[in-house]
């Protein structure tokens, strides 16, 4: 398959892997304890929604801009990050606590072939340099893991929405 057919692949694996998420992940960290702080469905799915926009978008880039452009190195570093997201924290979510966690169906089903698919054709099909990857990647990587708690404070703000916490109050007041 194509590096372009393959790129939009990944953005409906992207967006069906939120969706999933985003149903049932808000109610599922309520019951989490120490493994996952309690997250309120609207800042939530503010969130999801906007880290899927930049996974079509990168996406679009790629395919716009073709071998090496930033959209490839975009596309491939979201590639990378949801690769990772297999692992962190879907599977070690299930192994920890010993029950399905929202996610863990479409990021093995999805996720990880596409993925593996989408940078394998990446590379060998020369949309990405490995020498440039191997710094670009993990930086996206880092830039989305940055994005998350700035869009979930974002969609707090623009939701209204806060987790109540055990003493009544709802998180960030005071």
């Amino acid at each position: 398959m194509a590096f372009d057919r393959l790129a939009w692949l990944s953005a409906v694996a992207v967006s069906v892997h939120n969706l999933e998420e985003a149903v049932w992940l808000p109610k599922w960290s309520a019951s989490c304890g120490r493994w996952h702080r309690p997250v309120a469905a609207g800042p939530f799915r503010f969130t999801v929604a906007a880290l899927t926009l930049a996974a079509w978008a990168a996406v679009f880039l790629a395919v716009l801009g073709g071998r090496e452009s930033i959209g490839a190195y975009l596309t491939a570093g979201y590639a990378l990050a949801m690769l990772l997201n297999v692992v962190f924290p879907h599977l070690l979510a299930v192994v920890v606590l010993r029950r399905y966690a929202p996610g863990i169906a479409t990021a093995l089903v999805l996720n990880l072939p596409v993925t593996l698919l989408l940078l394998q054709k990446a590379f060998a099909d020369g949309f990405v340099s490995p020498s440039r990857f191997v710094w670009v990647g993990p930086l996206v990587v880092a830039g989305i893991l940055g994005l998350i708690p700035a869009m979930l404070i974002l969609g707090r703000r623009m939701t209204g929405w806060a987790v109540k916490t055990a003493g009544g109050r709802r998180s960030g007041e005071q």
